[in-house]
């Protein structure tokens, strides 16, 4: 028994070291990541291990769109991105709720960041309430065609519920004969 002793413990000090292909792997990109253009990202919830990387991917300022209070948001997120630099707003959008009011609040952010040629990252829970918001800042703000900007949206998800109504009344509001559901 004492002869296995000494590899038991060899053994149990080797898994607790960090595994060289591990500790050197990049952080994970967050789900459903969608690069819009040179200066624009918008994805669904990060790692902080992720978030601590966006400085050197160039990314200036980031918009967070869901409530603080989600079960995965990142209490440490305004440190995570304020130790590199960043700019940090959120934006907190309920779920089941979203108004043109958030949308707004959205779209003045944004607009002051984009003036600016700031390089900006928009993300929530899955990227549904950063790509329809996107969406509609790009179409309504950029003039982008609203058929190619949609596909950003219909990568994640097709809207529907309040979402859908968020959607075809800031369209209306602008005059924008667009109708992808």
């Amino acid at each position: 028994m004492t002869e296995r002793r000494p590899l038991l413990i060899a053994g149990l000090l080797a898994a607790c070291l960090p595994h060289p292909s591990r500790a050197d792997a990049p952080a994970k990109p967050p789900p459903n990541l969608i690069r819009l253009d040179e200066r624009w990202l918008t994805a669904g919830q990060p790692s902080a291990a992720w978030l601590a990387t966006l400085k050197a991917q160039g990314i200036d300022a980031v918009l967070y769109l869901a409530p603080p209070t989600v079960g995965d948001a990142l209490a440490a997120e305004p440190d995570i991105l304020r130790d590199q630099g960043l700019l940090f707003v959120n934006v907190p959008v309920v779920w089941g709720h979203p108004s043109a009011a958030d949308y707004r609040a959205f779209e003045r952010q944004i607009r002051g960041w984009r003036a600016q040629q700031l390089s900006v990252f928009v993300h929530c829970q899955v990227n549904m309430r950063a790509s329809v918001f996107s969406f509609l800042y790009r179409v309504t703000n950029e003039g982008a065609v609203p058929e190619e900007a949609w596909t950003a949206v219909s990568r994640v998800w097709t809207p529907s519920g309040p979402w859908k109504r968020l959607v075809q009344e800031l369209l209306a509001e602008h005059g924008i004969v667009f109708d992808p559901f």
